[in-house]
C-alpha cells in the first residue's frame, strides 16, 4: 500500500500543523492518558523557520495533553537552536531543523510530525513510555541479533494515510535495538516537501518510500517480519 505524490500534497500549509482544534486536542488527551513513565523529547529549531515554529506548538500541546504525575507532566521536551547548540546537535547528529529527537537520537523526525503523521508521533510516545515496542517475539529476536549500524529512513508526507504505519514500524525496530541495548539502529521519519532533497536522492514518487543504509528497500508499507528480514539481508550484502 502506498500514496502517490500529488500537486495537492505540495500545500504543505493546508495540513494541520502546531495549532490542534479542540476535537483533535481532546483526542490528543485521550491517547496519552496510555502514557506509563515520562518521555523526553529534543526539539531542534532555527529563526524564520515556520516549521520550526509550528513544530513546537504541537509539542507545547503534547506536553499540556499528557498526563501528570506528583506535578510533573508524563511529556516534556528541551528547545534547541541548531546553529547555536552546535554540540548538542552534533551529539544527536542532527542538522535540520525542524528535528524532533527522541530515545536519545534512535529515533527522529526529520519535520513536522503533522497531518496523518501526527498519528505516528501520538503512538511512539506511547509506546516509548511503556517501554514495549508491540513487535512479534521472532522480530524482537532477529532484531537482538542486528549488531552492525542501520540507519532507516521512511519517506512520507503528511497527506499518505499508510505512512504513520511504515514510521511506526521503523521506530519501534530502532527502538527495540535500544532497550536492549545495542542501540545501533536509527530510526527517521523524513518529511518529503520539507526535506526535498532526501525524497530526490531516492527519487520518490510515492510515500512510505523505506531506505535502508542508502537502499531504497521498500515503496509502500512492509510487512513487519519482511521489513526486518531485508534489513538483516542488506547488512549481508
Amino acid at each position: 500500500m502506498s500514496h502517490e505524490i500529488t500537486p495537492l500534497d505540495t500545500e504543505h500549509p493546508m495540513v494541520p500543523g502546531g495549532e490542534l482544534d479542540p476535537e483533535t486536542f481532546e483526542a490528543l488527551r485521550e491517547a496519552l492518558k496510555d502514557m506509563k513513565s515520562k518521555v523526553e523529547a529534543h526539539l531542534f529549531i532555527e529563526d524564520k523557520c515556520y516549521y520550526c515554529v509550528e513544530t513546537r506548538k504541537l509539542l507545547d500541546s503534547f506536553v499540556e495533553a499528557s498526563p501528570g504525575v506528583n506535578g510533573e507532566k508524563l511529556f516534556s521536551y528541551k528547545l534547541y537552536w541548531l546553529n547555536r547548540d552546535r554540540s548538542v546537535a552534533a551529539h544527536y547528529k542532527v542538522n535540520r531543523a525542524p528535528t524532533v529527537v527522541l530515545a536519545e537520537g534512535h529515533v527522529r523526525y526529520l519535520g513536522i510530525p503533522s497531518g496523518e503523521e501526527l498519528r505516528s508521533f501520538v503512538e511512539t510516545v506511547i509506546r516509548i513510555s511503556e517501554k514495549e515496542t508491540g513487535l512479534e517475539p521472532e522480530s524482537k529476536r532477529k532484531i537482538r541479533s542486528i549488531k552492525k549500524p542501520v540507519h532507516i529512513e521512511v519517506i512520507v508526507t503528511p497527506a499518505c494515510p499508510y505512512c504513520p504505519y511504515a514510521v511506526l514500524l521503523a521506530n519501534m525496530v530502532a527502538y527495540e535495538s535500544y532497550i536492549n541495548g545495542n542501540r545501533n539502529i536509527i530510526s527517521d521519519m523524513v518529511e518529503a516537501y520539507e526535506n526535498p532533497d532526501i525524497a530526490d536522492k531516492y527519487r520518490v514518487m510515492s510515500v512510505p518510500a523505506i531506505a535502508i543504509n542508502g537502499i531504497l528497500a521498500f515503496i509502500g508499507l512492509p510487512y513487519e517480519g519482511d521489513f526486518i528480514d531485508r534489513i538483516i539481508d542488506i547488512l549481508e550484502e
